[in-house]
């Protein structure tokens, strides 16, 4: 067993997280167990990645076939699961063509990339302004990180890229008043992750979708966190019956292998013409071949239904707790991304839930100070569901008791 622990993180990681003491070490389904096998719970989900549980036999089987045939090219060529996967996603959604990358961030990247490059060529240097919304996280990189709409996480990287727009979301005048000709792209999360798990109004999202078209403007979905069944649809958009121009996918669409895509209409996807934008490892056959068995497994009608019907669950079980202990303003979200927030007595605790959580042996998430999040496999059991609770309801006990 190797001999390190969480101390040598301390000494050898750059400190930007502050990981929890424990080491997970294996994982099955919904159960990790750490170093000295200690058995948990996860509702986490590695942040809504691992939507069908760890360890899922068919995805170690996608990934060990794959493995003894190719690993990497380079873009100097295809390879045969990048185009099945592309294939598959182009099948069941909007989109017409994809592009690959391995995050999230990366993903938004290029639709942003892809955004301004479209308005130039076709409306010139003027049209470059992308809206976006307060308390939207669309990534880490310095364009992504100015587009989200937290402050926090761009603070003391300046000078920011510029042409960019804050409004509050789910506000339509302040939208009406701010879109112009000037507006290349309007870009929103159907349900708000890390804002908070806020959803967009279907009023919000129809509008959007109407200014988009009136001013030339394209529509972005990051549907990073809620793509890939997390919703009880393969994408979110579907349930707004509103179609984007570009979309993003990442967390889900690997099942925890890291890879991501943007997907976009023929019409916008050729303005990144040969050599405007690439990825060393975006398209990479190994993470492809898992990402195209996790579609397979994902876009099955019952599993999508069985997302809903697990909901229903977890929002009776903190119901029942919430009666009891009187913390939840309310719990909102769509399907298997689901927020809790605290009511008046326990804003900024939501770290406080999560480490007692931690210690009846469940983990959560939090949303922000004020919201506790979860966002487990899309097939965890009604029994995991039912465990897990059960220690929620300890640790809800532990922080209400002080």
């Amino acid at each position: 067993m190797s001999n390190v622990s969480r101390e040598t993180f301390d000494k050898v990681m750059v400190p930007n997280y502050s990981p929890l003491k424990i080491i997970p070490v294996k994982g099955e389904g919904a159960r990790l167990w750490d170093k000295e096998g200690n058995e948990y719970v996860d509702f986490a989900g590695g942040i809504a990645v691992n939507a069908l549980g760890h360890c899922n036999p068919e995805l170690v089987n996608a990934l060990k076939s794959q493995s003894e045939k190719l690993w990497h090219l380079s873009n100097v060529f295809t390879n045969e699961p990048a185009l099945e996967l592309a294939e598959k996603l182009v099948n069941a959604t909007f989109a017409d063509k994809v592009f690959f990358a391995n995050s999230g961030g990366e993903a938004n990247e290029a639709a942003f990339k892809l955004a301004r490059k479209y308005a130039f060529d076709n409306y010139g240097e003027e049209k470059h302004e992308i809206i976006a919304f307060k308390q939207a996280f669309h990534g880490r990189t310095l364009f992504t990180v100015s587009v989200g709409g937290q402050p926090k996480y761009s603070q003391g990287f300046g000078p920011l890229p510029q042409g960019i727009t804050h409004l509050e979301f789910n506000n339509i005048e302040m939208l009406e008043k701010s879109i112009s000709d000037k507006t290349c792209a309007v870009v929103l999360e159907p349900v708000q992750g890390e804002g908070g798990v806020i959803p967009a109004t279907q009023e919000f999202m129809q509008k959007v979708r109407e200014l988009c078209d009136k001013y030339n403007a394209i529509m972005i979905l990051d549907e990073i966190q809620t793509g890939m069944g997390r919703t009880g649809q393969l994408y979110a958009y579907m349930d707004y019956g509103v179609e984007p121009d570009l979309l993003t996918s990442a967390k889900a669409l690997g099942g925890g292998f890291p890879i991501a895509a943007m997907l976009a209409k023929e019409k916008f996807a050729t303005a990144l013409n040969v050599g405007s934008h690439g990825s060393t490892y975006g398209g990479n056959a190994l993470a492809c071949a898992v990402g195209s068995k996790a579609f397979d497994l994902i876009s099955n009608q019952a599993l999508l239904d069985g997302v809903n019907e697990r909901r229903a669950l977890f929002e009776a079980k903190l119901q029942m707790i919430n009666e009891k202990y009187d913390v939840f303003e309310q719990v909102r979200g769509k399907g298997l991304l689901i927020g809790a927030a605290l009511n008046q007595k326990y804003l900024g605790q939501a770290r406080d839930f999560m480490v007692a959580a931690l210690e009846q042996n469940l983990m959560i998430l939090m949303a922000g100070p004020d919201v506790i999040r979860f966002a487990p496999s899309l097939v965890v059991t009604e029994a995991e569901i039912e465990k897990g609770m059960v220690a929620f309801e300890k640790a809800v006990a532990k922080v209400v008791n002080g």
